[in-house]
């Protein structure tokens, strides 16, 4: 038994996926911690794992926050459809560093000195590394998105179109650099805290890469083929799920909605949008109208409710309820594409009509549109105006009407449900503990 210690940070799809990896690993015997933020205390508890406290809060932080693909929350996606005004760009780098010093003090609080392992997310990896080396602590690296630079696409945050291989692996390198920066007072003080001689972010993720180590992505192969030229040891394994009790079921209320009438649609935004809930709201139930198809919304940061449009029997307002269990029984969904919910909904094996806002959801929107799953990506920015509702209207028809996109989502959920990721992270587990383990 290794007592483990998982790090995440950020919003609610860089942390839930943990919750299902760090179940199965206290099944398989080991002591399972999950240090993240305190909005996700009582997700953490439900999944039997020990809770454990980081600073910077996204619910609670009036600040972007971001983590090492560019993702900005909150205050960030409040209007991401006007203009950043100019010197915009300073302030989130500004933000975003400023959010990283302060998680960095909270992970050293949270590893304890009986810690055998570390399992670090994008986010917190690289000041993990340095609590790592100070502590002497096995450590595997479990992103949920592709980071090290690649010529077959560019980086996540580019939007999801190529620039050619060279271009591609330019933009990729470009891209670890900036990432670099934005640790670098964090990793400059933790550092310090820590007893350990100056290095630099660069300094300390080239010395990673050079010894080989393992790093496990948390992502299918379904949607991101490994790529031809990534060393070996970055691997592909699937995607970590978050974790629901096995008997869970889905609320009376959205039991008897569906078996009024034919399957809905699903439209959420996570964690984006802020602000944005009556307008969004307004527009979404307009254009199911004009497709004549019900609806489920969730409303999620951005505050999506029935209640902002006129009485209708054909919305239903929902809270947080597992995407495993409502996914499957619509007949589309319609989201802003963040890793999990993307690989959800081609689970699930239904339609997507994405919207992504920012950061690495444009990219994946377009894998699930090039995979035959999903309709054309509506940009968030472009969902407003005029031609809103008629634009969102036609893709809704798209998504429920053509045979195809059902049988290539149906396809591939298929080939989803044969991969097993956290298997591979317990081998992995199971591996480093024989052979890194301090001794007593």
């Amino acid at each position: 038994m290794t007592k483990i210690l998982i790090t995440a940070a950020g919003s609610y799809g860089d942390i839930a996926p943990y919750t299902g990896l760090g179940a199965r690993l206290r099944t398989a015997g080991h002591e399972v911690a999950l240090a993240t933020h305190d909005s996700y205390a009582a997700l953490v508890r439900a999944a039997g794992l020990e809770f454990r406290r980081l600073p910077a809060d996204p619910r609670t932080h009036h600040s972007a926050t971001t983590d090492p693909r560019g993702t900005a929350d909150a205050e960030d996606t409040a209007a991401p459809d006007r203009p950043s005004p100019p010197g915009r760009n300073r302030d989130l780098m500004r933000q975003a560093a400023a959010f990283i010093k302060e998680l960095g003090g909270g992970l050293a609080d949270a590893a304890r000195e009986d810690t055998g392992l570390l399992l670090l997310s994008a986010t917190t990896a690289p000041l993990g590394h340095h609590l790592a080396e100070a502590r002497g602590i096995p450590f595997l690296d479990l992103p949920l998105v592709p980071g090290a630079p690649t010529g077959d696409f560019a980086p996540v945050v580019s939007g999801g179109r190529s620039l050619g291989r060279w271009g591609n692996r330019t933009a990729g390198r470009l891209s670890l650099r900036i990432i670099d920066r934005l640790y670098a007072d964090a990793s400059r003080d933790l550092r310090t805290r820590l007893g350990l001689p100056p290095a630099t972010p660069r300094t300390a993720r080239r010395r990673a890469e050079a010894t080989g180590r393992p790093v496990l992505h948390g992502f299918s192969e379904v949607l991101v083929p490994r790529p031809t030229d990534w060393r070996p040891g970055l691997d592909v394994v699937g995607n970590w799920w978050p974790w629901h009790a096995p008997d869970a079921q889905l609320p009376p209320v959205v039991e008897d909605f569906l078996a009024a009438g034919p399957p809905p649609v699903f439209i959420g935004f996570g964690s984006m949008a802020g602000g944005e809930g009556e307008r969004l709201s307004t527009l979404v139930a307009a254009a199911l109208r004009r497709a004549k198809l019900r609806g489920i919304l969730q409303s999620g940061w951005a505050g999506l409710s029935a209640g902002h449009t006129s009485a209708d029997s054909d919305l239903l307002t929902i809270g947080e309820v597992p995407h495993a269990l409502l996914f499957p029984r619509m007949a589309a969904v319609v989201h802003h594409c963040g890793a999990g919910t993307a690989a959800a909904g081609v689970r699930a094996g239904v339609p997507t009509v994405p919207v992504p806002v920012t950061a690495d959801q444009p990219f994946w929107a377009a894998r699930l549109d090039s995979l035959g799953v999903a309709t054309a990506p509506i940009p968030f920015k472009e969902l407003s105006g005029d031609r809103a509702v008629a634009r969102l209207s036609h893709a809704l028809t798209q998504a429920t009407t053509t045979p195809a996109r059902r049988d290539h989502a149906r396809t591939a959920a298929h080939r989803l449900t044969t991969e097993d990721a956290a298997a591979k992270v317990l081998k992995a587990v199971t591996r480093l503990t024989e052979t890194e383990a301090p001794p007593n």
